[in-house]
């Protein structure tokens, strides 16, 4: 059942609105600028693509269009930091922190300044843009990088918290966002902190529900696709648990070792490579503390490719009826 403490949307599963998370964080950015006039925005000629022309029409005089020039978009931002500014820096994730990740390494995470940097049309939902716009490999490059943390909301209401949260927060953070619509999961109530993951699932203990002890971490897009599989499983008698992992960094190690310990293994899935993913960030956390059987589902040392959306998660088994099946090949090697 839908974990009825964090107040989820309770027509998720019948009547969702849907929403991207670039639409999210574009709304999130322009409250920012309203609430904080330090908040400057700057962008790589994607502006209306990542809805930040909202907070460029608001405040034209915060606003800098720097063009095809990503490595110079981060020298910009890290610049404004120094003087005091907050700057938020969007663009495409294949782009930031793809081509300029030297830049965002040694101008804004060895310099300590503060800046957001937002990667949207993350993953393969970016469809029929192809491999070449598909960032597979974003999270890899971002959380290995001292002083820079690590969000994927969940939806829309995810995205703009993320982005307000971020402005006050002492570390630069990158925040991932994707193109495609998805249904609306949480509600203005839902809680949300950077640092902090939710438990979006749980077997219902009032219907004698039991707990098949599986653990399921996910982020960003496919959370709804998660919960999708939880809910028809949980019709067939199998009930496992979903957690919404939005901190990718700094993870939240305290719920993370609480769910090992009651769990007899782990699945973790993400719209990324496997390799040094989300999955990987919690399986180096649990090496290290609570050692247990860990499955991921993810990109394997491919690229993307053009389609829709629905399509590619369904070549790459990352939609719920993979999900279902990797569930119930966990169920036979644990048992």
């Amino acid at each position: 059942m839908l974990n009825p403490e964090i107040n989820l949307n309770p027509e998720i599963f019948s009547n969702p609105l849907l929403k991207s998370t670039r639409d999210g964080f574009g709304e999130g950015l322009l409250i920012a600028g309203e609430i904080n006039k330090d908040v400057v925005a700057l962008c790589a000629d994607v502006t209306e693509s990542i809805r930040m022309h909202l907070f460029r029409d608001r405040f034209p005089e915060r606003f800098i269009e720097v063009g095809i020039a990503e490595q110079n978009l981060v020298g910009v931002a890290s610049g404004l930091a120094s003087v005091g500014k907050i700057p938020v820096v969007g663009s495409y994730a294949v782009f930031s922190p793809g081509r300029n990740w030297e830049q965002i390494r040694t101008t804004i995470c060895y310099n300590q300044q503060k800046v957001i940097l937002v990667g949207s049309h993350a993953g393969l939902n970016v469809g029929p843009d192809g491999a070449s716009h598909q960032a597979l490999e974003d999270i890899a490059l971002t959380r290995v990088l001292p002083n820079l943390s690590v969000i994927i909301p969940s939806d829309s209401l995810e995205a703009k918290k993320a982005i307000l949260k971020a402005i006050g927060y002492p570390t630069s953070v990158y925040i991932r966002i994707s193109r495609e619509n998805s249904p609306v999961i949480t509600t203005e109530e839902t809680p949300f902190e950077i640092g902090k993951s939710q438990v979006f699932w749980l077997p219902d203990e009032e219907k004698g529900e039991e707990f098949s002890g599986i653990t399921i971490f996910v982020c960003g897009f496919l959370v709804y696709q998660a919960l999708l599989a939880a809910k028809e499983l949980s019709e067939e008698n199998i009930f496992v648990t979903v957690i919404n992992n939005s901190s990718i960094k700094p993870l939240d190690e305290e719920l993370i070792l609480n769910w090992a310990k009651r769990s007899k293994a782990i699945l973790t899935i993400e719209e990324h490579q496997v390799k040094g993913g989300m999955g990987s960030a919690i399986s180096e956390f649990l090496s290290e503390h609570y050692p247990l059987l860990i499955k991921f589902m993810g990109i394997r040392d491919n690229f993307g490719e053009s389609g829709q959306a629905e399509e590619l998660l369904k070549k790459y088994q990352l939609d719920k009826e993979a999900i279902k099946l990797k569930v119930k090949e966990i169920l036979k090697e644990i048992n």
